[in-house]
């Protein structure tokens, strides 16, 4: 009984040789892509708006996560910020392409300058995202309100 399953999984072993090449293939590929996210997670957004209210929208965002700006400087085509998370460094790019579009560029670097947390980046610019969403939406509401729309909700 013992050698009848020897011989069995040398024959199946034989017979699955093609499907080790595809399996190697598929774990390097699928290692390859989490050494090359962890080494260059840079994350990257185009908002539909100019680079004053974005430049206001991180600011806001920044400080709503808790996180230190320690620098800021104007670049040719917009701002470059720095900021602090516990073991983190935190890089942000806004540049302006339009006058209604802003490129965000966000790096965090974690510890070592060849370690980058692209979670953390990626959240930064959803939360910013959403700190703008709210930005823009204060300002259709402050719009709205004028006396002659409140006495028309008054009547109604």
């Amino acid at each position: 009984m013992y050698n009848l399953r020897i011989v069995c999984l040398s024959l199946s072993l034989m017979y699955l040789q093609g499907c080790t090449a595809i399996a190697l293939t598929a774990g390097s590929m699928a290692a390859g892509e989490g050494v090359n996210h962890t080494l260059s997670g840079i994350s990257y957004k185009t908002f539909a708006a100019g680079i004053d209210d974005m430049r206001v929208a991180t600011f806001k965002t920044l400080k709503r996560l808790d996180m230190n700006v320690t620098n800021q400087k104007e670049i040719p085509d917009g701002w470059k910020i720095l900021a602090l998370a516990q073991d983190r460094t935190v890089e942000i790019d806004l540049e302006g392409l339009t006058k209604r579009m802003t490129r965000m560029r966000v790096v965090t670097h974690k510890g070592q300058i060849f370690f980058k947390d692209a979670a953390t980046s990626t959240e930064i610019i959803i939360q910013t995202a959403e700190t703008l969403d709210m930005e823009m939406e204060a300002r259709l509401q402050s719009t709205t309100d004028t006396p002659q729309s409140a006495q028309l909700k008054g009547r109604y």
